[in-house]
């Protein structure tokens, strides 16, 4: 194989060509963009998929929009939303029958079945309620993680699933991103020998720990879920897909360390618009975020056209968690989080969650016994002993498959394409994320807080 031949093939798909000692030195100091490789179970549909979303939040809008994009795909006929302006907006978007709008997901399910599926994007603690009543009147389910709030629910859902023969697709959209099926793929055909450890790190960004965590709806853990499934289950997913190998034990430590009463500046007040004395020169500024730099506004419910309705932006703070001083909060999760796995076969896992950073965008390195790999999403470096040489895989993911704005480096519409597939055909083997496959990373997740809180290294039973 020539060298414009080999850079194709492996740009367009690693599955047909293995990345050896003696490819690699043939590629060495290269870079070269690659796409995500095309699933051959993908058929034309008939029909489009039908499908009625619980919950019309930023989840839910961003698989909306896949339909609004690819209406012979994906098409939404129904809307549960209770809050009014989301409900109005989510619908006039799908242009959604006024029969097919319901304030709560109670309200869906006295009526006959009347699409293929359901999209469930509520908020954590309303997952289990609406997906087992989906399941019991024989709806597909694409389920925002995490899958439910307790490791009980979660097998219940599954157990559910079996039964009914319906699929539960859970949206670990990190295992659709191309750079992390690089990345599995690159292990699977040995690039690296035998796969020895893994340090993986997700860093939140500072102000995005303030919006979501601290001010936002995940800021306390036990009317949500800990932070490790409501933030971190992509990243133990993400883990355990990519070493592939079972997971044995687990032990976590973490704690909330700033976010306290007690680290409140002086002149501070409950709200950043109270008058507070330092809000100027605080980097959890409500005012600066929102008012000024405009940022993470999708949770304000504002009017279209935002940048005209400054003065509804400001009232949203006066009256919202948003606006609210990040030291003054009912917050319990935790700032800095970290765990450590064992796998079979003696493969270990680091893992760190970390608040204070600023910027964003998982960091991973993987140790191979015949050379390693360090990636930030943006690109992938592969090292080979041997050699001594490197290759960098670029991932194209700001237009994957035609796909643009596709979040999560392109995970979000690929993984929702691929359920489409799997519901149009009634084919779960479509997917990479069902729940059977995302069960184990969920049960990580109780048990590192588990271990968080007793200090106990815990088995994991699957």
């Amino acid at each position: 194989m020539n060298r414009r031949n080999l850079l194709k093939t492996i740009s367009i798909s690693l599955g047909a060509s293995v990345i050896s000692t003696e490819v690699i030195a043939k590629l060495a100091n290269d870079s070269f963009l690659y796409t995500s490789r095309p699933n051959l179970l993908h058929k034309p549909l008939g029909k489009a998929v039908t499908a009625i979303t619980i919950g019309a939040g930023n989840r839910g809008t961003v698989y909306g929009n896949f339909a609004a994009k690819f209406p012979d795909q994906l098409d939404i006929i129904g809307i549960a939303e209770p809050n009014e302006f989301r409900n109005d907006r989510y619908a006039k978007q799908h242009q959604i029958a006024d029969k097919n709008r319901f304030k709560t997901w109670e309200d869906v399910f006295k009526q006959p079945k009347f699409a293929d599926a359901v999209i469930i994007s509520t908020p954590d603690d309303l997952h289990y309620a609406p997906c087992m009543k989906a399941l019991e009147m024989g709806y597909d389910v694409l389920l925002e993680k995490p899958i439910a709030p307790t490791e009980k629910e979660c097998r219940a859902i599954l157990s559910l699933a079996k039964k009914k023969g319906r699929i539960v697709a859970v949206c670990h959209v990190l295992r659709y991103a191309p750079y992390f099926v690089k990345m599995r793929d690159l292990i699977a055909q040995g690039a690296i020998g035998e796969i020895v450890s893994v340090q993986h790190f997700e860093p939140i960004e500072h102000t995005h720990m303030a919006h979501s965590f601290v001010r936002g709806n995940w800021h306390n853990a036990k009317q949500t879920t800990p932070i490790i499934l409501a933030k971190s289950c992509h990243d133990l997913d993400i883990i355990k897909w990519i070493i592939n190998k079972p997971s044995r034990k687990i032990v976590a430590m973490g704690d909330l360390k700033w976010f306290k009463k007690e680290n409140a500046p002086e002149g501070s007040t409950a709200r950043c618009t109270d008058g507070c004395k330092v809000e100027r020169e605080c980097p959890y500024s409500a005012i600066k975020e929102y008012y000024e730099n405009r940022k993470r506004l999708g949770v304000l419910d504002l009017p279209e056209d935002k940048t005209k309705h400054p003065e509804v932006i400001m009232e949203r703070l006066k009256t919202t968690n948003y606006g609210r001083c990040v030291y003054r909060m009912e917050n319990d999760q935790p700032d800095h989080y970290i765990t450590s796995i064992q796998f079979a076969d003696s493969v270990t896992a680091s893992f760190s969650m970390e608040a204070f950073t600023s910027y964003h965008g998982r960091r991973t390195r993987i140790m191979g016994t015949m050379g390693d790999m360090v990636g930030d999403m943006e690109e992938l470096v592969l090292s080979d002993f041997k050699t001594g040489k490197s290759v960098k895989f670029i991932p194209k993911a700001e237009d994957v498959d035609g796909y643009k704005n596709s979040g999560h480096g392109g995970g979000d519409w690929l993984l929702v394409k691929d359920f489409v597939q799997a519901v149009g055909q009634q084919n779960a083997s479509i997917l990479t994320s069902t729940i059977d496959e995302s069960i184990e990373s969920h049960i990580m997740g109780f048990m590192a807080e588990e271990s968080r809180k007793t200090g106990k290294i815990m088995d994991i039973q699957v």
